[in-house]
């Protein structure tokens, strides 16, 4: 195959980056001509995927969850459409872990150039695509506002240790939410629309019966807490999966709405994704192909 080869040489640890010639050794080992592109700045892997042209028979990202984001979105736009492969190298890699893709660098280089293509479910968040999470509310800037150089030292644990410092700033936000069988109308200090199985590293957190290719998203969204007791409540029902509780709304959708008091500030696979008062998400069936172990 033709491969273009597009990696961020600042995430996770920079595994990436010390086992590129590695990757490429393999990857003409097995018959593949590759063209090498690094990301230096935000909006480089989008660009790289609209840009290309149609000769290449496969995309392979490498980097964190954000980097496949982009290379998600930089294909999303293309008429002529070619599979993803990915190489997770980011601090969590969260959808890396609801695919099954390897942890280890060259185990995933394999997998990423394997004949088995995964059909996956893709979010759209107003016409912009996102790959397994939206989400508002507590924490979730965390994410993207942690330093870069923070999340290479310390890799999961410098998302805890920023979010402990926002503990006291949690505000709740006025809610309509609707989908095609409901209405809820409520406060809220969370809330997250999923297709994976981990979010912030933690695995099974979205609920049951999770399938990246039904068409369907997993909803949570976290009422606020009037007291002690409630919050209380919210930890123990997430951490425990109880999700049929006051506490909690946990549901399955495929359109769904949000209609906020005041604009919002969102996280879309780990990156601001701006802050929107009116808020329509849709699940493209199948949309996203992916290469798989």
């Amino acid at each position: 195959m033709k491969l273009l080869f597009i990696f961020n040489p600042r995430a996770g640890k920079e595994t990436v980056k010390n086992r590129l010639g590695d990757i490429i050794e393999l990857f003409s080992s097995l018959g593949h001509v590759t063209t090498v592109m690094a990301t230096s700045a935000a909006g480089d892997a989008v660009r790289f995927v609209r840009e290309m042209d149609d000769g290449y028979d496969r995309v392979i990202c490498a980097g964190g969850d954000g980097t496949l984001d982009e290379v998600v979105s930089g294909m999303y736009g293309r008429e002529h459409k070619v599979p993803i492969g990915y190489i997770p190298a980011g601090s969590t890699n969260d959808f890396a872990v609801s695919l099954g893709i390897p942890v280890r660098v060259m185990d995933a280089a394999k997998a990423s150039v394997s004949d088995h293509i995964f059909d996956c479910d893709l979010g759209l968040f107003n016409g912009r695509p996102f790959v397994y999470v939206a989400a508002f509310g507590a924490f979730t800037e965390v994410s993207y506002e942690t330093p870069q150089n923070v999340k290479n030292v310390f890799g999961h644990t410098a998302y805890i240790m920023e979010a402990l410092k926002r503990l006291g700033d949690i505000r709740s936000a006025s809610l309509k939410v609707t989908t095609d069988s409901m209405t809820i109308e409520d406060d809220f200090i969370y809330g997250m629309i999923t297709n994976s199985s981990s979010v912030g590293g933690i695995k099974n957190i979205t609920g049951p019966a999770v399938d990246l290719s039904d068409g369907l998203f997993e909803v949570t969204l976290v009422r606020n807490p009037k007291t002690p007791a409630d919050m209380n409540a919210i930890i123990t029902g997430l951490m425990n999966r109880e999700y049929s509780t006051d506490a909690l709304y946990s549901f399955k959708a495929e359109h769904i709405t949000f209609e906020f008091t005041e604009p919002v500030s969102w996280t879309l696979d780990g990156e601001f994704g701006g802050e929107e008062r009116n808020v329509e998400i849709r699940n493209m069936k199948g949309e996203m192909r992916i290469a798989v172990k």
